[in-house]
């Protein structure tokens, strides 16, 4: 219908895991790749956002650990989208096309951002149901490029690469940091001029989160408490915009704690969707949740509920 094509092939990850790559846009060239893991029963999954320099596939580890739990995940690739008005627009077709009413979001870094601006986006008709928001960022103007977020398209794909490998962390790293960040050079080599220019420039052209639009929305903000791209004055001001936001932070992890320390982001994002299990929103299939668990969540529920009223 109207250019939207869907071409599906079988994942490696999983028999339950399928790769897509999906045309929502007039725009033949505009192609979203995705891993769809996990029961299709589920209509309120989490969906990955990546990073400046990662794909789809750079969430594997939560794939493979979410979906033998019962989850249904989406693991996304943007297409070349110039401005977040634009992406946000996309990412609402995509979701229409996969007849997907609420989703829960993480992002990574970039993700986090646009996460937040697709939430933001869609205030007067909620599509977003809940936010985690990995090494984060509210205000693109942290990174002193706005003045130049006009030009990326203009820069040879080697000059883009060298801007985002400047953010990686050096010096001595344990072994699984030092997987993660090989791990994500290599994933940055797959991505060309188009694509990288495309996302520096939504990184950095001038834009910030208003939260009055996003109030509502349950929020855990996930952070590390070592080397990574964001400054203290970044994270700061996150916990400044979701004052009751849950917050999982990690020892270490660097920039992609989701790659190197997989089984406490894993286990973050258990907690975090833990208190929609037993709803229309959970991401999880019930008869993976026992009556216990759900006993506990209701009761939880029901005393957070208690406080609101008082």
């Amino acid at each position: 219908e109207g250019g939207r094509r869907t071409s599906p092939v079988l994942c490696f990850c999983s028999p339950l895991c399928l790769s897509l790559q999906i045309i929502v846009d007039d725009d033949d060239s505009k192609v979203w790749s995705l891993y769809d893991a996990g029961p299709r029963s589920i209509r309120c999954p989490l969906i990955f956002l990546p990073p400046v320099s990662g794909t789809a596939d750079v969430f594997f580890q939560q794939i493979l650990a979410l979906t033998g739990w019962g989850y249904r995940v989406i693991a996304l690739q943007y297409p070349v989208y110039w401005d977040h008005l634009e992406f946000c627009d996309g990412f609402r077709k995509l979701l229409d096309h996969l007849q997907l009413d609420k989703v829960h979001l993480f992002g990574a870094s970039l993700g986090g951002f646009l996460a937040q601006k697709f939430a933001e986006y869609t205030h007067k008709s909620p599509r977003v149901q809940s936010l985690i928001l990995c090494n984060a960022f509210s205000d693109t103007s942290i990174f002193n490029q706005t003045w130049t977020a006009n030009s990326f398209w203009l820069m040879p794909a080697f000059m883009l690469k060298k801007i985002v490998l400047g953010n990686f962390a050096s010096g001595p790293l344990d072994p699984e940091m030092a997987d993660g960040i090989d791990f994500m050079v290599d994933r940055l080599e797959s991505l060309g001029q188009s694509e990288l220019a495309s996302r520096l420039t939504l990184n950095c052209q001038n834009s910030y989160v208003e939260p009055h639009k996003i109030r509502d929305i349950p929020v855990t903000i996930m952070d590390v408490f070592d080397q990574s791209a964001l400054s203290t004055e970044a994270k700061e001001e996150m916990y400044k915009l979701y004052p009751n936001a849950r917050r999982a932070h990690l020892k270490t992890g660097g920039n992609f704690p989701y790659l190197c320390r997989s089984a406490e982001v894993n286990l973050y994002i258990q907690i975090h969707l833990l208190q929609f299990h037993g709803t229309r929103y959970a991401a999880i299939d019930p008869s993976m949740v026992s009556a216990e668990e759900l006993e506990v969540q209701k009761i939880s529920l029901h005393t957070s509920n208690e406080h609101e009223e008082q």
